[in-house]
């Protein structure tokens, strides 16, 4: 049966979607204070269970003792990543300039050296010997990078840029200390500051906000660590160079899903460099890294991926590519972190209360 439009009706709809439309507005203006709370949060959400084991199971009593040490755990964690993945890249760039200047002394690169042919060209032809000669007399990198990309170079040595930043990181740690430090009275004393009507709606919002969110990083981060094991043995098998900071760096990124994709750029420029420098044949490198993305692929989907996460998101490839587009455009890199889950979470409610659905398929 269908209902009349009344004036009531309609001025009542133009004011949810007025309101839906400001509180997009506000939320994009307001996303550089909002978006590190909201990571903030998701970050105490997947830390707490540690900050429990160690106070409830370790016997410590102050829960504060249990924060510090759990944050200094995952910045211990995060640090050794970094510390796979930075060294060996800044020894990889040093070694590059190395391969530069053997490629000017000996006036081109080497007769040996199976690189694509247009790539041979374009050095030939447009690389400036005389300029290249002149940036790499100095040792100093830091001189270098002066000289080849001065406005990064200023942005980079931006005081006020780097107070801001030096700030921002401050606040989203307070953020994630006190979150931690009063999670549980935060996680059951909310439902207080709703309306008893309300309450109802208002807690199974939270619960499947929840569900959603954090199986979704829980699961994410699960496949990410699981790429880092299977990339950086793909790539020792084959012999690749920096098997395990390309590895690592690879497994990171994949915590979004299909950016994996962009880790081919390196390792290409890895096999350009390992060919001009060795001889070895690039594109037998190149379809090496080729086949341990595809082995990696079809474990990730087949085995992985499934056991991991399960039915959390129930999303084609298509929607996800939708959203992740729709997430970077509005919120930069945090869009790309949270994109999925509100997805997710907005097409169970739209199916859930406008289409009247009282189970959700699988978006086909």
């Amino acid at each position: 049966m269908t209902k009349n439009i009344t004036f009531d009706r309609f001025v009542r709809g133009c004011l949810i979607i007025g309101s839906i439309a400001v509180s997009v507005l506000l939320f994009k203006y307001l996303s550089p204070v909002i978006v590190p709370f909201l990571i903030s949060g998701i970050i105490a959400y997947l830390l707490n269970p540690v900050v429990n084991f160690l106070q409830n199971t370790c016997h410590l009593r102050w829960r504060g003792l249990c924060v510090i040490i759990t944050l200094l755990l995952a910045g211990g964690i995060v640090t050794g990543l970094l510390w796979l993945c930075i060294p060996p890249m800044i020894e990889e760039s040093a070694h590059l300039k190395d391969v530069v200047r053997s490629y000017l002394e000996r006036g081109g690169l080497p007769d040996n050296a199976t690189v694509p042919e247009a790539v041979r060209h374009f050095f030939n032809l447009h690389v400036q010997k005389s300029d290249l000669k002149e940036y790499l007399q100095s040792d100093d990198g830091m001189d270098l990078l002066k000289n080849v990309l001065p406005r990064l170079w200023q942005l980079l040595y931006s005081t006020v840029g780097m107070a801001i930043s030096f700030v921002a990181s401050l606040i989203s740690l307070l953020y994630l200390f006190f979150l931690l430090l009063d999670y549980e009275r935060y996680a059951k004393g909310w439902i207080k500051f709703i309306p008893p009507r309300r309450r109802a709606f208002a807690r199974q919002l939270v619960d499947d906000t929840t569900y959603y969110m954090c199986g979704y990083f829980r699961g994410q981060l699960g496949i990410a660590l699981s790429n880092c094991v299977m990339f950086t043995t793909g790539f020792l098998i084959i012999g690749f160079p920096m098997p395990v900071a390309l590895g690592c760096l690879i497994g990171i990124i994949s915590f979004v899903p299909y950016l994996q994709v962009a880790g081919i750029l390196p390792a290409a420029i890895l096999a350009l460099l390992r060919a001009a420098e060795t001889g070895a044949n690039f594109w037998i490198m190149l379809g090496g890294v080729l086949l341990v993305y595809l082995v990696v692929q079809i474990i990730q989907d087949v085995i992985v991926t499934p056991r991991i996460m399960g039915k959390i998101m129930g999303l084609s490839p298509a929607i996800i590519l939708l959203a992740l587009s729709v997430g970077a455009y509005v919120m930069g890199i945090g869009g790309l972190i949270l994109a999925l889950p509100v997805t997710t979470l907005a097409l169970t409610y739209y199916k859930r209360y406008a289409i009247k659905e009282s189970e959700i398929p699988d978006v086909p």
